[in-house]
């Protein structure tokens, strides 16, 4: 041993453990992962990722809900995921906004019937995730005690409507059967289920405590549909992290987290 050796410091390890876990929406298997500390009763968290992304986008907020004692779930939406890295059953060309709030439902109605958790739940999302959040929340408000939105993809309804999302192009008065979406392709129903759609109206409904966190820099979903959420919920805290960008990087992401514990403490 050298002399320095005894004043190393040993990583702590993580208060929770890790396990997989399964459900079915419509016959189809949706894949994620549990963050369990000790105990019963626990509250629990699930995070939603965002478009194109996979549960191991959002695997470090689930991680820091655990440690502050919440049973924790991150999962792969049904073809939400680009490139296969998602685990869950479904074809990207049958994904769509109101899809992904099946399955979070369906990922609802499962972690609330284990024994050691409680009822109490807290939802939170990223991008289209937390657009996805804000929809199930609004829509089972007895359910959902406290909703967190990262970088809320609220514009989505909006970029149908301009035959404009992400890197698709399409003619939004004839929406075509298969629209390619670079790396993705989507189905019809990614638009036709959004086109009509109003978010405020959809989510204002939730009367609960929401966190709202949203960078200047954000390209793909501009900060003043954030803005707009906050006014839309009755009890909403916007909090504007000077250069983020859509997709927090380590700095912004710390700020995002001190947000999040703040919010919940």
């Amino acid at each position: 041993m050298g002399i320095f050796d005894c004043f190393r410091k040993v990583p702590e390890k993580d208060p929770f453990t890790v396990s997989t876990f399964n459900c079915k929406r419509n016959g189809m298997v949706i894949c994620g992962t549990e963050y369990r500390p000790e105990g019963n009763n626990l509250p629990i968290a699930i995070v939603c990722h965002g478009f194109m992304a996979w549960q191991d986008t959002v695997r470090q907020y689930a991680k820091e809900l655990a440690r502050m004692g919440y049973c924790a779930y991150c999962f792969d939406f049904c073809g939400g995921s680009v490139m296969k890295k998602g685990k869950s059953d479904g074809a990207t060309t049958d994904m769509s906004v109101l899809t992904e709030v099946q399955d979070l439902e369906a990922v609802i109605e499962y972690v609330q019937s284990l024994s050691y958790n409680s009822s109490d739940l807290l939802l939170m999302g990223c991008s289209q995730g937390g657009f996805v959040s804000a929809l199930v929340a609004a829509k089972h408000p007895e359910l959902v005690n406290k909703l967190v939105l990262f970088y809320p993809a609220l514009c989505i309804p909006d970029d149908a409507r301009s035959g404009k999302m992400m890197f698709a192009r399409f003619d939004p008065k004839n929406i075509p059967e298969r629209i390619n979406c670079g790396p993705m392709k989507l189905g019809r129903c990614y638009v036709a289920d959004v086109i009509g759609m109003d978010p405020y109206e959809k989510i204002k409904s939730y009367r609960g405590p929401v966190l709202i966190v949203h960078g200047t820099k954000d390209s793909i979903v501009k900060l003043d549909y954030s803005r707009r959420a906050q006014r839309a919920y009755p009890n909403a805290k916007l909090h504007i992290i000077e250069g983020g960008t859509h997709g927090f990087g380590k700095k912004h992401d710390a700020i995002a987290i001190a947000h999040l514990k703040r919010f919940l403490s």
